[in-house]
């Protein structure tokens, strides 16, 4: 049986394109994006989601408690980390997510959640990052793609809403820094 095709004895009059379609239109998936520029270069910024374990819990205390390490270092594809919120996350106060992807040259980021609070409301979430330099500022590229739970839970608008916060905070941390 493919994944995708019809096996039932109507689908042999039905072209496949229109079954793939209707099976598409019936799932409960899409994706948000949203680019926003920070003052920071996107080398500082980059550096800040590569060690985003220790600084996001130490820069953003009323949005992060803590972060951990439970499987790789962390940085690596492949690592999981344990995400505790605080009081400032909209939705979630507990998440588990996997690295899958990094890219140093693109300064590309891509992970997934794969237990917590947020699985309650979609049934797959990836979410991905790019920073991209702009003379001596940067833009970041926040995306996700999603799957609903069901039909009644609305996109995770708030999730984007919160990542833009997160960076943009970030941002300011990194000018008190300097």
């Amino acid at each position: 049986m493919l994944p995708g095709v019809c096996q039932q004895p109507f689908c042999l009059f039905l072209p496949f394109s229109i079954y793939t379609i209707a099976n598409t239109a019936m799932a409960s998936s899409g994706q948000l994006h949203v680019d926003f520029e920070l003052k920071s270069p996107a080398e500082k910024v980059w550096g800040t989601i590569r060690d985003s374990t220790t600084i996001f819990p130490q820069a953003l205390s009323h949005d992060y408690k803590s972060i951990q390490v439970l499987e790789g270092d962390g940085k690596a594809p492949g690592s999981v980390r344990l995400i505790n919120y605080a009081e400032g996350s909209p939705i979630v106060k507990v998440s588990k997510e996997r690295i899958e992807s990094v890219d140093e040259a693109e300064k590309k980021y891509v992970y997934g959640i794969i237990d917590g609070d947020l699985l309650k409301y979609y049934k797959t979430f990836i979410g991905k990052i790019i920073v991209v330099p702009k003379g001596e500022s940067s833009l970041v590229k926040w995306s996700c793609e999603f799957e609903k739970a069901s039909e009644e839970i609305p996109d995770p608008s708030v999730i984007k809403e919160f990542a833009v916060k997160n960076f943009k905070e970030i941002d300011d941390y990194l000018h008190g820094k300097a």
